[in-house]
């Protein structure tokens, strides 16, 4: 039998006491301009624990969502701190994949990836004892094992899924019921959102991920920042 919605919220606020708040543990937390990602800035407020925000900026974000984020700063009263790949390793991405490479190559895709996401990500979670992702188990295929809480072997620290036994209708309902801003680009069709050029609304039907990455098969669905190592 599936959790009530009531559930899950004491679940991840529970989750959120006791493994970041209780021992003490310096933690920062994903914003990656999506619903997910607002709600568990609230969830971390009603726990009480410490935490900082970060995003990625990757330089082919959309202008909505660089309005969202100002938007949810000012609404929760956080600062959401930027970290990017430096201007010389981004010049050396551009010339090695050119314009049209991540459609091409998936190694080439993989590899943009890894310059504006996962370098950025490294120095953001320097000198930290683990951090909180938006990440849900209805998400994806590749998102199924996740748990609310594993340790990520990537970066050598803990990370906390709050919302991973979230569905798509209880995070539509926490958002609608708590009165947090939505990114505008939800209005528009698209239901999970990352960068501009990897990025599409989705039709009808589609899976929430469709328009990420959509000319590639779902298991390559993934930029790297949540990929669990094979045992």
């Amino acid at each position: 039998m599936s959790q009530s919605y009531e559930i899950k919220i004491a679940e991840a606020i529970n989750a959120l006491q006791e493994l970041v708040g209780a021992k003490a543990l310096k933690v920062t937390l994903a914003f990656s301009h999506q619903s997910e990602d607002a709600i568990n800035i609230s969830l971390a407020q009603k726990a009480g624990i410490d935490f900082d925000v970060f995003t990625l900026e990757t330089h082919k974000l959309f202008e909505e969502s660089l309005a969202y984020q100002k938007e949810i700063e000012a609404f929760f009263g956080v600062e959401i701190k930027s970290f990017s790949a430096s201007d010389e390793e981004i010049k050396a991405l551009e010339e090695k994949v050119g314009e049209y490479g991540i459609f091409d190559d998936i190694n080439l895709r993989k590899e943009c990836c890894r310059v504006r996401k996962l370098v950025p990500l490294a120095k953001a979670l320097k000198g930290y004892h683990g951090w909180i992702s938006g990440i849900r188990i209805a998400q994806s295929i590749t998102r199924s094992d996740t748990k609310l809480m594993e340790f990520d072997d990537n970066f050598k620290l803990l990370k906390f899924n709050p919302l991973a036994h979230f569905s798509d209708e209880d995070v539509e309902r926490y958002m609608r019921e708590n009165d947090i801003p939505q990114s505008a680009l939800y209005a528009k069709g698209f239901k999970s959102i990352g960068c501009k050029p990897c990025t599409r609304a989705i039709k009808e039907g589609e899976d929430i991920r469709a328009g990420r990455w959509w000319w590639e098969n779902p298991e390559h669905k993934e930029c790297g920042l949540h990929l669990h190592k094979e045992k």
